[in-house]
C-alpha cells in the first residue's frame, strides 16, 4: 500500500507541475527586461506581433466597419499575424491587424484596439 501512495503522490505532483507550466508558460516567453507578457508589445522571433489589446475588441471580415463581425478579442494580450490598410478609425490612422479571434475565426482588428506605440508595428509584415 505504501508503494501505491508514492505512485499516486508522484502522479499528483506531475499533474500539478504540468498545470503550473501551462499557467506560467507565456510569462516565461516574456523578454529578459522583466516586463510581463501583457506589458510587452513587439514582433517576436515567430514573426507575430504580441501585444496588449482592448478586451472586447471586434474582429471584422474586411478592414471596414461595415463588414461582418467575425468575433471578439476577449483576452489580452493577443498575437497578430500581419497588418493592412482599411477604414480610418479613432486611432488617427487606417491600420488594421489580422489575427485569429478568441472564437477561432480570423478577423481584422482596427489598430485603435491594439496597444502599439506606433502603427504599423515595426517589423510586422504587411498583408
Amino acid at each position: 500500500m505504501y508503494a501505491g501512495r508514492k505512485i499516486a503522490l508522484g502522479l499528483a505532483v506531475a499533474a500539478l507541475a504540468g498545470g503550473m507550466a501551462t499557467v506560467t508558460g507565456p510569462a516565461a516567453a516574456a523578454p529578459a527586461t522583466g516586463r510581463s507578457a501583457a506589458a510587452e508589445c513587439g514582433v517576436r522571433a515567430d514573426g507575430k506581433l504580441w501585444c496588449g489589446n482592448r478586451v472586447g475588441a471586434k474582429g471584422y471580415e474586411h478592414r471596414r466597419y461595415n463588414s461582418a463581425v467575425r468575433g471578439p478579442l476577449n483576452t489580452s494580450p493577443s498575437w497578430f499575424q500581419c497588418w493592412g490598410r482599411g477604414d480610418q478609425h479613432a486611432g488617427g490612422n487606417n491600420v488594421w491587424y489580422w489575427t485569429q479571434l478568441d472564437n477561432g475565426q480570423w478577423g481584422n482588428v482596427p489598430a485603435v484596439d491594439v496597444h502599439t506605440s506606433v502603427d504599423p508595428a515595426p517589423g510586422l509584415r504587411e498583408c
